[in-house]
């Protein structure tokens, strides 16, 4: 039995494909561990709002120290860091915008990457400070990024592996449905996508 949150990032609700590729992932990890219960954070729905200085101001404020005004501004990232820290699994859906992740997600990340919370820094340089996770990213896109002449221009894979391996998260596994705006390609992009999952 784990805990599994999912992070779902897409505006399209219903016909969002890494919504649907996240959901598969999910039904896989359940039939490997039966019992598994899933919190859904839907990052649209809850409109992480994007930093300002009330937040930052609230994130280096110590925690005692801290006005009602500062515990209103660093809610979201309370409870979004707890959220990670309570799961065995993460599974986050990461739609290409524009060749990098939707607002929603990184307006997410600039909540829960904090300085003394989720890494710090010593005499080696950065350590993450959650560990022990299992992250699976879903990934969907129009157009093929996984190989070929466009494979350049994916800034999703890479930033996101990177900024979750600096807080600790280092198991990660990527998941893609592309093509899916492709003659051809796109009738059977959902399809090729959940057939390769694979858990580990």
């Amino acid at each position: 039995m784990k805990k599994i949150l999912h992070i779902i990032s897409s505006p399209r609700g219903d016909a969002s494909l890494s919504i649907k590729l996240g959901n598969a992932v999910i039904e896989k990890i359940r039939s490997v561990y039966p019992g598994s219960t899933v919190k859904e954070s839907n990052l649209v729905q809850k409109q992480f709002p994007h930093l300002e200085e009330a937040h930052l101001t609230s994130f280096f404020t110590p925690g005692e120290n801290r006005t009602p005004e500062n515990i209103a501004a660093i809610k979201h990232s309370e409870e979004a860091i707890k959220e990670i820290v309570d799961a065995d699994i993460i599974v986050i859906g990461a739609p290409i915008y524009n060749f990098s992740i939707h607002s929603t997600l990184k307006a997410w990340i600039d909540h829960i990457v904090r300085a003394g919370i989720t890494f710090k820094y010593d005499e080696n340089g950065p350590e993450g400070l959650i560990r022990d996770k299992k992250v699976y990213i879903a990934v969907s896109s129009g157009g093929i990024y996984s190989d070929g002449p466009m494979k350049s221009l994916d800034f999703v894979e890479p930033y996101l592996k990177t900024i979750l391996n600096f807080i600790g998260l280092t198991d990660i596994t990527v998941f893609r449905v592309e093509g899916s705006a492709l003659p051809v390609i796109q009738d059977t992009a959902l399809e090729k996508g959940i057939s390769s999952i694979h858990l580990n």
